[in-house]
């Protein structure tokens, strides 16, 4: 029983935690550096022109003025196609220095996963009291390979589900 007390006050989860938030992060800041790096003039100018049309057709909120604030709307909506238009010819015509990290964050992401459940695959990767993960117990402790009478033992490919899960919120909120 003391060894599964020493397996589960690892620091196996909170490590695995780690590594995933900061893979999430790099992913999240290759993407947004991505994003920050296509704008254009035109682009900047036809944004600006929408948040103009859209702010003014707000503005009209009066029954009498309906027909103006659809006809404004509609002036927006046609920038906003004329915008993705510029948006797919640049994408197409120029390709981001970003590119290539992206396409290399992907099979990164991939084969840390498989390694970190092929390495604690059978074992479990955190001890928590049952009277915490009440219904989901079972869940948590598929493949953890250990059983005990007042602990859930947490397997590593529920681990994983969770820290993507909630590294990807932190992300969000972080990187914006």
């Amino acid at each position: 029983m003391e060894d599964i007390m020493e397996q589960g006050s690892s620091l196996a989860a909170p490590t695995i935690f780690i590594i995933v938030t900061v893979i999430q992060l790099v992913s999240r800041y290759l993407e947004n550096q991505k994003k920050k790096g296509t704008l254009s003039e035109t682009e900047v100018k036809l944004r600006e022109e929408m948040r103009q049309l859209l702010k003014e057709a707000n503005s009209l909120s009066q029954p009498s003025t309906f027909a103006q604030a659809a006809k404004l709307r509609r002036m927006a909506a046609v920038k906003e196609k004329e915008l993705a238009q510029v948006q797919e010819l640049q994408a197409k015509e120029k390709k981001s220095p970003y590119d290539a990290f992206m396409k290399a964050v992907t099979p990164i992401k991939v084969l840390t996963y498989l390694l970190l459940a092929i390495w604690f695959w059978g074992s479990p990767v955190a001890a928590v009291p049952k009277e915490l993960v009440q219904p989901f117990g079972k869940v948590l402790s598929w493949k953890a390979g250990v059983i005990s009478k007042d602990k859930v033992m947490v397997g590593i490919l529920p681990w994983l589900i969770l820290s993507t899960r909630v590294s990807k919120l932190i992300c969000r909120k972080v990187i914006q």
